[in-house]
């Protein structure tokens, strides 16, 4: 059964409610085997979650590279959607090839807005490359209300990327101008219930620095995970599911993409579309939100100062 669809942005196109965060597969979350994360990226399309998330700063280019080997035979199953604007080490083995192989991108995003240069110029820049073919849709990834609307004006934005950790970032994207919110909705994995120390994580995961699950910040925000926890066994569903659930069920035009590595955790992941919340349910989980103060925040300050508020 394929899963169900929503509109991007006004654009008459029509993206999975759940889609494929690629990012761990080759960065940041500790060690992965590519043939898993091939086996993975294969069977996302097989599920109905064919809207992939990538990056060319993810593994320094490597992320785009992985994703390549499968497009190359089967680039008409996926709506790929990847993201510029975060340079790293241009020494790094890899970096000389950030550019991914295919013909065409569905959806290119501003990974991060460029302080130095107008939005209007970077907007106008991509608009080119949908004139040439080159991308169908463009996107922008954690900017302020403002510079989204400056965007609009001079290209169609169809989406809009946030995170969306439940209490901290309760969206405010899905409503600028309508487009779609594609967001990613459990929290870097917090909100899973899968990590109940901070020695559940690969001695390499960069998880271990973040302020969320450093320190006493770990304990304290297990708080909300446990209550999501004791809610989403009595409704006899696992944690993710509910967050999804409920991330599906804040807007019509929301889109979520939860990444995932595993096999098991993305079909748990697609499975989410089959949870239903009642107002009542959607009421309790709400005063559960409000009950909790998430401690920490989302980025180390160095990665924050690129974030627009």
């Amino acid at each position: 059964m394929p899963l169900p669809t929503r509109e991007l942005g006004k654009t008459g196109v029509k993206i999975p409610t759940i889609g494929l965060g690629c990012m761990g597969m080759s960065d940041f979350y500790g060690q992965s085997e590519e043939k898993e994360n091939i086996d993975v990226l294969n069977k996302s399309i097989e599920l109905g979650s064919y809207l992939w998330d990538t990056s060319d700063m993810y593994g320094i280019g490597a992320n785009e590279i992985l994703v390549s080997k499968v497009l190359k035979e089967r680039r008409n199953d996926v709506f790929l959607c990847t993201k510029f604007g975060v340079f790293r080490n241009p020494d790094a083995p890899g970096a000389e090839n950030m550019i991914i192989k295919v013909d065409y991108i569905d959806l290119y995003y501003q990974h991060r807005v460029d302080p130095n240069t107008p939005i209007e110029e970077t907007v106008a820049a991509m608009a080119e490359l949908v004139k040439e073919g080159k991308v169908k849709y463009i996107g922008l990834s954690e900017c302020s209300a403002k510079t989204l609307r400056r965007a609009h004006k001079v290209h169609p934005i169809a989406a809009l990327q946030l995170p969306f950790f439940i209490r901290s970032s309760i969206v405010h994207g899905h409503l600028i101008l309508k487009k779609n919110g594609i967001n990613s909705p459990l929290g870097r994995g917090f909100l899973t219930g899968k990590y109940q120390s901070i020695d559940d994580l690969d001695q390499n995961d960069s998880r271990r620095t973040n302020p969320r699950f450093s320190g006493d910040n770990f304990q304290k925000n297990l708080e909300m995970v446990k209550k999501f926890q004791e809610f989403a066994s009595k409704k006899g569903v696992a944690t993710s599911q509910l967050c999804l659930a409920w991330v599906l069920a804040q807007g019509e035009n929301i889109v979520a993409i939860p990444g995932t590595k595993n096999i098991k955790y993305l079909e748990e992941n697609v499975g989410a579309v089959n949870v239903q919340l009642s107002p009542e349910e959607l009421s309790e989980i709400r005063q559960i939100i409000d009950s909790i103060e998430i401690v920490g925040n989302r980025y180390k300050p160095m990665f924050a100062a690129h974030i627009e508020n």
